[in-house]
């Protein structure tokens, strides 16, 4: 059986011992990226690219994609001609328990707080 070629359209990731806690922090601190991970914890699927309605452009949104895939916070693969997302909660569940889940509440008890504010 013919093992087949490497997809050229695969994008690297850091594998689980990869994954530090200064890189996750960082991808996290901007408000846009947050949201995103928001979202894809929201949704406990993969979703495409095209799901986020961000308020910046196509470049933009390429890069803080990037970001977090780089981080090792998102895991992102093509199907087809969309490039899906989905959260690597195992990964960082395993690494640092209950760390995006802390985050994510401190982010929406922060979201209630300046919108009642």
């Amino acid at each position: 059986m013919t093992v087949p070629a490497a997809d050229s359209r695969a994008l690297p990731h850091p594998v689980r011992e990869e994954i530090r806690l200064e890189g996750i922090l960082h991808a996290l601190s901007d408000p846009l990226r947050l949201q995103i991970v928001s979202r894809l914890a929201e949704a406990g699927q993969e979703l495409s690219c095209s799901c986020f309605d961000l308020p910046v452009s196509k470049s933009t949104t390429t890069h803080h994609f990037r970001v977090l895939r780089e981080a090792g916070v998102v895991r992102q693969v093509y199907r087809g001609t969309a490039k899906m997302n989905d959260l690597r909660r195992d990964d960082l569940d395993t690494l640092f328990p209950g760390l995006i889940d802390s985050v994510l509440d401190a982010a929406a008890r922060q979201a209630a707080r300046t919108a009642t504010g």
